[in-house]
């Protein structure tokens, strides 16, 4: 039990919020106690609302960021109180106005659901002669939060670019970990085949899953370069600052890894015969520790120790890779082993480098200046006009799930109008934010919503029997928005558990409640409950499965195009791959594996699609690691790759050719072969092609030239040697690439 209790105190501290769930706390219990004082209670009570509506926002990110978001919050909640204000007491000229502008919020996540719910709520108070008063009072609130939630601005102001930073440092040293324990790995099929429920255990026996830390990595480093950009918005392009330089150099490790990664694969096949897994394992978990050092030293602003700049066990690898090498030339050992383990101590030294410069950048301090605050990059609303146009022409998920929403949201408020529902407004909220995209959703959503709304209703019941005094009902408000706000980012039911009874007590503040209020928010919440999953069950679908097929040929035409460019590289016609062909490619399979977990959402899943989609996504990410390792390979040498460029080619005309299959379906032939079984006599000459630089080189060194020299047969076999394993998973993967697609885009019954 008490195990348990603090893996729940774990998880609460590393998710829970306290700043925001306090800020949000004053912002809206200070006004009601100073209203309650001062004999003002229905006026302070509005000002906690604009509070209120604010703080739901939870901005995240820069602070740059949160100011502009709730700027834009306030605005939204002034204007919307003093629309609300205008539509008190005239209840279906509000059913016409308030759902637009939530379905609006669900189309344009700027606005959310700040306008729906301000114009709501502001619409169901008591009327109030003086509009622009109740919008005036709402907007001081709202400043309020703003101004306690952008308090910490400039003590805090590069806090979240660190956090990103050292934990895309800590990534990728994850990954160099999963390559450190790959290389003397044990066989796992056989503790594959047993399943193991201690935790504890599975991390000892289990082998980290280099894919999934490889995409961490990758995700953690677009993470940091997003919030890097939120920095630098509206700034020249001028030298690269020191964040920019560090997020560079961790993605330069990244690729290195990947490189390392495929040529330790490589050698698998090719060992030498003397011993080099240890220190090989030794010197990659060292750089991995040099890496988390840094992410310490990033995340305490260089308070915790940096480590040495250079490394033992690097060193001791390279002597143990030369001892390799003087006996391949003297015969005994393969000399395309020799080549392989020469690769690795190639990439080990380059990311070893790449570490010592971090290192560097990250001793200097991690600076940024300030900048003015940016105007919108335009203001011609066409932009904004053909997206819309474009959504409703094809139907778009987003376009369909407004729809829904503004549909719900029209017929549980007209139907709390023509019924007569003192506090009708319960049931559209419920209604309306608990419908999501999917099925799955909507249902986990709804069953943590009515259980937190039943709980907190009860607590809620309790207290308004009691009927304490408006002072005592504001330090409660107190207590509960700090525990809801708080405890808002952990999970939605305690949300809802503490939300309730603030929500309540914040509306009925300034008028007399008892406990027949709390049974009547049970009863609507569970009639907006049941609204909310009759849409989804019974309104048009999302329109996922629709947009698969062209999710699918963007993947394969984005990856062929990548393809294309690698066998540029290797061909010596570019210099090194573009980064912005890698996230293309990256993006695409993002979006099928986006789509692949919103099917499996849905109410009846197909598992057989959701399969093909896993095993298509899966094998995209390989090839561009196989890609990026390629191309890593070719180095800055211009040698002959033999047959390789023309495999490449090969690959991109297939995925380009399967595209086109897609865009027309009805041209594919079922009886065709498949592309895994082909490219047989290219790859027949590509090891024909390192038998040959094999013989060569050992002719050369028979002839007497030198056995440091860096001769072109000696730079031909150590990329040939380590791109032929390279070459034949990618032709494997783009294969299952290929397969996968095509599966998945069958009509199904």
């Amino acid at each position: 039990m008490l195990q348990r209790v603090r893996a729940a105190y774990a998880k609460v501290h590393g998710q829970a919020a306290p700043f925001y769930g306090v800020a949000a706390a004053v912002a809206m219990a200070v006004p009601m106690l100073v209203g309650a004082l001062s004999g003002h209670a229905a006026q302070g009570s509005m000002i906690a609302l604009g509070a209120y509506l604010v703080a739901l926002r939870a901005p995240e990110g820069p602070y740059g960021a949160r100011a502009r978001d709730l700027t834009a919050g306030v605005v939204i909640v002034a204007v919307g109180a003093g629309v609300g204000g205008l539509l008190s007491g005239h209840l279906w000229p509000t059913v016409i106005v308030v759902p637009p502008l939530v379905a609006l919020g669900v189309a344009v996540p700027r606005i959310g659901a700040t306008a729906g719910l301000a114009v709501l709520l502001s619409a169901v108070r008591p009327p109030s002669a003086d509009v622009l008063h109740v919008g005036a009072l709402e907007l001081l609130g709202g400043l309020l939060t703003a101004g306690l939630l952008l308090a910490p601005w400039p003590a805090r102001r590069l806090r979240p670019l660190r956090e990103a930073l050292s934990e895309s440092a800590d990534a990728v040293a994850e990954a160099l970990d999963a390559v450190a324990e790959d290389v003397g790995a044990h066989d796992a099929e056989v503790l594959d085949a047993v399943e193991l429920t201690n935790p504890d255990l599975m991390a000892v026996t289990r082998i980290p899953d280099w894919e999934a830390k490889r995409r961490a990595a990758s995700e953690s480093l677009t993470a940091a370069r997003a919030t890097y950009a939120l920095y630098r918005a509206g700034r020249g392009r001028g030298d690269p600052t020191r964040p920019e330089r560090l997020i560079d150099a961790l993605g330069r490790v990244l690729h290195e890894t990947v490189t390392l990664q495929a040529v330790l694969e490589a050698a698998k096949n090719y060992p030498p015969d003397r011993e080099w897994r240890l220190d090989t394992q030794t010197a990659i978990s060292a750089l991995a520790a040099r890496l988390r050092l840094l992410a310490g030293a990033i995340a305490t602003a260089g308070e915790a120790p940096l480590g040495r700049e250079e490394s033992a066990a690097v060193r001791r690898m390279g002597r143990t890779v030369e001892q390799i090498r003087r006996a391949g030339l003297a015969g005994d050992e393969d000399l395309v082993a020799v080549a392989l383990i020469a690769q690795v101590r190639r990439s080990i030294d380059r990311i070893a480098g790449e570490v010592a410069s971090t290192r560097r950048v990250v001793a200097g301090g991690l600076r940024i200046g300030l900048a003015p605050p940016r105007m919108p990059d335009t203001l011609d609303p066409m932009p904004v006009w053909d997206r819309l146009r474009r959504a409703v022409r094809t139907r778009s998920p987003t376009f369909r799930q407004a729809s829904r929403v503004f549909v719900t949201a029209a017929v549980s408020m007209a139907l709390s109008a023509a019924l007569g529902f003192s506090h009708g407004h319960w049931m559209t909220i419920t209604a309306v934010l608990s419908l999501r995209a999917t099925y799955g959703e909507t249902v986990e959503r709804l069953v943590q919503r009515v259980g937190g709304t039943a709980a907190g209703s009860a607590v809620a019941a309790v207290i308004l029997t009691l009927a304490p005094g408006q002072t005592v009902v504001a330090l409660i408000v107190f207590g509960f928005a700090v525990a809801g706000f708080a405890m808002r980012s952990v999970n939605f039911a305690y949300w809802a558990l503490f939300g309730t009874p603030l929500a309540m007590m914040l509306l009925d503040f300034s008028t007399p409640a008892d406990w027949r209020t709390a049974g009547e928010r049970i009863g609507l919440t569970f009639a907006g409950a049941l609204m909310s999953f009759l849409a989804v069950r019974l309104l048009w679908p999302a329109g996922h499965l629709e947009r698969l097929p062209v999710q699918l040929e963007r993947l394969l035409r984005t990856h062929a195009g990548l393809v294309r460019t690698t066998a540029d590289v290797l061909s010596g016609e570019r210099v090194r791959l573009p980064h912005d062909r890698i996230v293309a490619a990256e993006r695409a399979a993002e979006a099928v594996a986006e789509t692949r977990a919103r099917l499996g959402h849905e109410r009846l899943p197909d598992i057989e699609l959701i399969d093909e989609l896993r095993r298509s996504v899966a094998a995209a990410h390989r090839t561009r690691d196989h890609l990026i390792a390629a191309a890593k390979l070719s180095r800055e040498k211009a040698v002959d790759t033999g047959p390789i460029p023309e495999i490449l080619d090969r690959l991109a005309d297939q995925l380009e050719e399967a595209a086109g299959l897609l865009e027309e379906p009805g041209e594919r032939d079922p009886e065709a072969d498949t592309p895994a079984e082909e490219l047989k006599e290219e790859l027949a000459d590509l090891d024909s092609h390192l038998s040959t630089l094999t013989r060569r080189r050992r002719a050369e060194i028979k002839a007497g030239v030198g056995r440091d020299e860096p001769t072109p047969l000696r730079h031909a076999l150590l990329q040939v040697s380590g791109t032929r394993y390279t070459v034949r998973a990618l032709r494997r993967d783009v294969g299952t690439v290929i397969e996968a697609s095509l599966e998945a885009a069958e009509p199904r019954p």
